[in-house]
């Protein structure tokens, strides 16, 4: 890949898109109109061939580095003063972009419980009017964990040839019971919080404590917690996974809003890449673009069949293993071994 004059700005420019022109649903229903918040940082060059958008995850924001530390950023491997990086917050998100607690156009009083269901062929949409705003027709790559696996795959098949490779990690073609099981336990600790259902910007933030704590219990493996969370005394109560839990309930709960986890975890399930497509088989035949798939060998959430999966599948894929502790989280955590694996495609590949 052609590299960038280091005498360019590499500063993040945070802005706000927005699309006055109806976005339809997988659902039906419409989106009169949707803001989305991005950043980008680094600048196109002469080909105009070094776009990377990254896709974030579950509760993620439009900022890589706030999450992604260990791969973008300046002398990270995803490089400002090489690529034009771009990452915007979804849809429903309450970072910015158009989420239940915005307006609606129509009566000027917020979605709240009103606002439409969404699926990751939605949210690669709407990522898609930001990319054809931006003026950009081509893009190198597109990458995303968790979540923001199974939109960056929605949207390498919509993107046909505009589309160089997509790096799918720790994610697959369609959601499992599994992963809509854990996502349903949370939604039901939700629902259990009394303040659900009013209209209030912290309704059901109680019950996102409690989802989050089953969640993280999803995110990482049973050794993790051995590791991190035995006791080095025999104790009958006062555990130090209890307080852990606790403490990550009450930590995403003061920074995210049970609404938009409500409406994300739904996208979530909903993916399946093959819906309407001839099934995920078909449908993975279909990409065009090089695939990068990447498994953790400990997830038990996102498991690394269904990684190898979207490899055997695709036309142009490869699969590679993240070997972790850490379970489904080590897309988060195990930058050396991302690095690497992201080197080799690469060069595998000419880029």
């Amino acid at each position: 890949m052609n590299l960038q004059s280091p005498h360019l700005s590499i500063e993040m420019t945070r802005d706000i898109f927005y699309c006055k022109e109806a976005l339809p649903l997988e659902s039906g229903e419409v989106l009169p109109e949707f803001q989305l918040s991005f950043t980008t940082q680094g600048q196109l060059n002469a080909k105009k061939d070094n776009v990377i958008w990254i896709l974030h995850a579950l509760t993620g924001d439009a900022n890589p580095q706030d999450w992604w530390a260990g791969l973008v950023g300046e002398d990270k491997f995803y490089d400002p003063a090489n690529y034009f990086i771009i990452c915007a917050n979804y849809l429903g998100s309450c970072y910015g972009s158009t989420n239940p607690l915005s307006n609606r156009p129509e009566t000027g009083k917020p979605y709240y419980y009103d606002f439409p269901n969404l699926t990751t062929r939605d949210i690669a949409a709407s990522l898609d009017r930001l990319r054809i705003h931006l003026g950009l027709e081509k893009i190198n790559t597109v990458i995303g964990g968790s979540l923001g696996g199974q939109v960056a795959l929605e949207w390498a098949f919509s993107l046909e040839n505009r589309l160089d490779n997509a790096i799918i990690i720790a994610s697959n073609a369609k959601a499992s019971p599994w992963i809509i099981g854990f996502n349903e336990t949370q939604r039901m600790a939700i629902e259990s919080d009394e303040t659900w259902g009013r209209e209030h910007h912290a309704a059901g933030k109680k019950g996102l404590e409690t989802a989050r704590a089953i969640g993280m219990l999803s995110y990482r493996h049973p050794e993790t917690f051995i590791q991190s969370q035995s006791e080095t005394e025999e104790k009958r109560d006062n555990f130090k996974i209890s307080s852990y839990l606790r403490y990550q309930g009450q930590k995403l709960a003061n920074r995210f809003n049970a609404l938009s986890y409500w409406i994300l975890s739904k996208a979530m399930d909903s993916h399946d890449l093959g819906r309407g497509r001839g099934g995920t088989s078909n449908a993975l035949a279909c990409i065009q673009c090089r695939v990068l798939s990447i498994g953790v060998d400990t997830d038990v959430l996102f498991t690394c069949e269904e990684s190898r999966y979207i490899s055997r599948h695709v036309a142009k894929g490869t699969y590679r293993e993240i070997k972790s502790v850490y379970g489904h989280d080590a897309f988060l955590i195990e930058y050396e071994q991302l690095q690497y694996i992201l080197q080799s495609f690469y060069l595998e590949n000419n880029q």
